[in-house]
């Protein structure tokens, strides 16, 4: 096995070790992350409706206005908490189980995490 298939088999191990703990209830919806090597995405699911209800991501136009010059990827990934968080405060919901989706917590989904947190999304 090469360095770049061990590294998506730990990513693959991850994944399902924390997927198998939480499931979005209709009151604790879930925030589901994914990042690419360019772009992060971010969804408040309700699992219950099989309905993506808030999301947001770097290719957001309300993102990709605030993006100016050399920015760097955890700030971007910031715009986007701060985001996520101010459209699920418009859609009411306030309380979300964080699905980091075997993403290690650090770098840019611990930035998101946390500018989700600072925007009132209680997780």
């Amino acid at each position: 096995m090469n360095r770049i298939e061990s590294k998506q088999h730990r990513y693959e191990r991850r994944k399902k070790r924390v997927k198998k703990h939480f499931e979005g209830t209709p009151t604790r919806l879930r925030l589901t992350i994914f990042r690419s090597a360019a772009h992060i995405y971010a969804q408040i699911i309700d699992d219950a409706a099989a309905k993506t209800l808030v999301s947001a991501s770097t290719v957001d136009r309300e993102v990709k206005s605030q993006i100016v010059g050399q920015i760097s990827k955890v700030d971007e990934s910031r715009l986007v908490g701060n985001l996520l968080a101010q459209r699920a405060k418009a859609a009411k919901i306030n309380q979300v189980a964080f699905d980091r989706n075997g993403f290690l917590y650090h770098g840019r989904v611990k930035a998101l995490a946390d500018a989700a947190r600072e925007g009132g999304l209680d997780f």
